[in-house]
């Protein structure tokens, strides 16, 4: 129980960071490339990423990977794009403001979504959109893994120490003498109802 719970933890906070880590590296390519840059977010909500080339202005939305959200994310990241071209649309009268959904990883078959709504572009074609490399998907790879290798040992014993500690606080705290789970101590814990509280239905 207490490795599938860190893991959980753990797997969830890698995707974030992970996450924010290429967004941070697309950021960066793209400033070296094409000027681009990370407005604030009370200028544009929801918007990493604002560029231009001799054809258009882009607005970015970075995310990890292509499945990314639900209908209502989604929604909420139209409103984004919505709201951005409006606000843009005084500084560039005259140039075609584009939205796009990039994601670092994966593949998209349909690029078009929501009918010319906006973009979505997926691994290999996010990073060529950003950096017009055609082969940066891969070359970002190597120094990926090569920092990785390196923490790797550390994170492991890192990660036995922690699934030790921890198996010897929930062993004291949940377990019976004989090692088995007191199942009914654990909800109590995780579910009960606080004593000084009462049922918010009851009158």
């Amino acid at each position: 129980m207490v490795k599938s719970v860190l893991d959980a933890f753990l797997s969830s906070q890698e995707e974030t960071l992970f996450g924010d880590f290429l967004e941070g590296v697309a950021i960066f390519v793209c400033g070296k490339v094409y000027n681009g840059v990370k407005p604030a977010q009370s200028y544009l909500e929801g918007i990493d990423l604002v560029f231009e080339d001799t054809h258009r202005v882009y607005i970015v939305e970075i995310k990890s990977g292509p499945h990314w959200g639900n209908s209502s994310q989604i929604k909420k990241m139209l409103i984004n794009f919505v709201n951005a071209k409006k606000i843009l649309q005084s500084n560039y009268p005259n140039i075609e403001i584009m939205a796009v959904n990039g994601c670092s990883y994966g593949t998209e078959a349909n690029a078009i979504q929501r009918g010319g709504a906006y973009l979505k572009l997926c691994g290999q074609d996010f990073w060529r959109f950003i950096s017009n490399n055609d082969s940066l998907y891969k070359e970002i790879i190597e120094p990926l893994g090569h920092q990785a290798g390196q923490k790797n040992d550390e994170f492991q014993q890192a990660y036995a120490a922690i699934i030790n500690r921890f198996t010897l606080e929930f062993g004291k705290e949940y377990c019976l003498p004989n090692g088995i789970i007191d199942w009914e101590r654990l909800i109590r814990w995780v579910s009960e109802r606080r004593k000084d509280a009462r049922y918010p239905l009851e009158l």
